[in-house]
C-alpha cells in the first residue's frame, strides 16, 4: 500500500530515517508517542525496525533515485547510520531536503580523517594521529609517537571494531590488512586509558542543545557490552569538561539532532576525543529508561527543531546491558525467569535472528545501588544468552 500523507490527521510531520536497524525500530515508539509519522528506508522487508514500521519501503540507500523519492515524501530525513553517500545528501539539501543532521556536518562521522583534521581547527582533544599511504609511513609515525604499538583505522566504513588494527610493529601483518582494505588508513597513537566514556548531546537547527550524562561504556572485542550511566567516580569538572567539548563540537559543526562523542579517560588525566556518532548511539539506549527524555526522543524533537527535553537521569545508577548473540536461538525463554527475579529489568529485543557475537537487544536496570543495578542487569543478559542458568 502506497503511503499517502492526506491519510494522516492535520499537522501530522513526516520524518524520512534512512536505514531500518534497531536504532529506527527504537525511535518509532518516540514517534507514535509525538503522532509523528516515521518512514524508514528499510535494507529488506524484516529488517528491525520493517518489522516495527508500517509500509516501510525497502532500497538502496546508495541509489540517488530511491533516496530522493524517500525523501520526497519527508518533512525531514535523518538517518539510522551514517553510510549514506555524502555527494548524495549534498544533492538533496540542494534540491531543497531538509537533511538532519547535514552533509557538511555527517560527513565528520563518515570520515575519520576530516573528522580528525577539523577537530584540531577547534581544539578539540585528540590522539596523535596522521592519514598513512605506506608501510614507512606507519614506522614514521610510530617513532613520533614513542613507538609501537599503534592503531590503524580505515577513514570509512569502520563499526564495531571492523576496520580498526593493533599493530605491534613495521611487519605485523596488521599493516597488510589495513592497507589491502582499499581505503584510507589514519594511524593514531594507542593510548593508556582508564576506561572509555561517552558524552551525548542533542542539539537543534536554531542551536538550542542539552547535553545528557556522561556515560562509561565497556567494550570487548570492538563491541559495547555495557554502559553505566553515569560513569561511575568521574570527577565533576571532567564530566563538566566532557560534556562542554560535546556541545562544543555539535556546535561548531552544525550537528543537527543527536551528537555522541566517544572519549578516552587516558591514565594520565586527558579527556581524549575518540569517535563520533551523529544518530541515536549504543551508549544512550540507557536513556529509554534511565532519563526524563530519551534520545531517540530528543533526536526526533531535534530535527523537527522542536524544543527539546530534559536529559536528567530518573535515577542515581542506570546500566544497560546488551545482549549479544551465543547458542541460545529462542531468547524469549528466558523472559520468564529475568522479569519473575526481577520485576523492575526492563528489556528490548530488536527483532533479529541469533548470531554469535550480535546485538540482538539490551536489558536496562536503575536504582539507588551501583553493584546491585549491575548485577541485576548483568544477570539478565547472562540468563537470555545461556551463559548461565539460575
Amino acid at each position: 500500500m502506497k503511503f499517502e500523507r492526506k491519510d494522516l490527521p492535520v499537522g501530522t510531520p513526516v520524518v524520512g530515517m534512512v536505514g531500518g536497524g534497531q536504532l529506527a525500530r527504537m525511535t518509532q515508539e518516540s514517534a507514535v508517542a509525538l503522532g509523528i509519522q516515521l518512514r524508514v528506508l528499510a535494507e529488506g522487508p524484516a529488517v528491525s525496525a520493517a518489522q516495527a514500521v508500517a509500509d516501510a519501503p525497502v532500497g538502496d540507500y546508495r541509489d540517488p533515485a530511491t533516496v530522493t523519492a524517500f525523501a520526497a515524501e519527508a518533512d525531514v530525513v535523518t538517518f539510522d547510520h551514517e553510510h549514506v553517500p555524502t555527494e548524495l545528501l549534498r544533492a538533496l539539501e540542494a534540491a531543497g531536503v531538509a537533511v538532519r543532521p547535514g552533509p557538511d556536518a555527517l560527513v565528520h562521522a563518515q570520515d575519520k580523517a576530516v573528522m580528525r583534521q577539523r577537530l584540531d581547527t577547534i581544539d578539540a582533544p585528540s590522539p596523535a594521529h596522521q592519514v598513512v599511504a605506506t608501510p614507512a609511513e606507519v614506522a614514521d609515525f610510530a617513532k613520533r609517537v614513542g613507538g609501537f604499538p599503534i592503531i590503524l583505522k580505515t577513514t570509512r566504513g569502520g563499526y564495531d571494531g571492523k576496520g580498526v588494527w593493533v599493530v605491534d610493529g613495521p611487519e605485523d601483518a596488521a599493516v597488510a590488512q589495513a592497507f589491502g582494505s582499499g581505503v584510507p588508513i589514519l594511524a593514531e597513537e594507542k593510548v593508556d586509558f582508564v576506561r572509555e566514556l561517552s558524552a551525548i548531546v542533542a542539539r537543534s537547527p536554531h542551536g538550542q542543545a542539552v547535553a545528557y550524562p556522561v556515560v562509561e561504556s565497556v567494550q570487548k572485542d570492538g563491541i559495547c557490552v555495557e554502559v553505566t550511566a553515569p560513569a561511575p567516580g568521574l570527577d565533576p569538572d571532567q564530566a563538566a569538561q566532557a560534556q562542554q567539548t560535546a556541545l562544543r563540537i555539535a556546535g561548531e559543526l552544525g550537528v543537527v539532532g543527536i551528537l555522541a562523542v566517544e572519549m578516552f579517560e587516558a591514565r594520565d588525566g586527558r579527556l581524549l576525543v575518540n569517535e563520533l556518532a551523529m544518530r541515536p548511539h549504543n551508549t544512550g539506549h540507557w536513556s529509554i529508561e534511565g532519563a526524563v527524555t530519551s534520545q531517540f526522543e530528543n533526536h526526533l524533537r531535534a530535527v523537527l527543531d522542536l524544543p527539546l527535553g530534559s536529559p536528567a537521569a530518573r535515577a542515581p545508577y542506570t546500566v544497560m546491558v546488551n545482549v549479544l548473540g551465543g547458542d541460545v536461538e529462542d531468547m524469549h525463554l528466558g523472559l520468564l525467569h529475568c522479569m519473575a527475579r526481577d520485576p523492575g529489568l526492563k528489556v528490548h529485543f530488536y527483532g533479529k535472528s541469533v548470531k554469535p557475537g550480535r546485538k540482538v537487544g539490551h536489558v536496562t536496570a536503575y536504582g539507588d545501588d551501583l553493584d546491585a543495578v549491575r548485577e541485576r542487569a548483568r544477570h539478565a543478559a547472562a540468563y537470555l544468552t545461556g551463559t548461565i542458568d539460575e
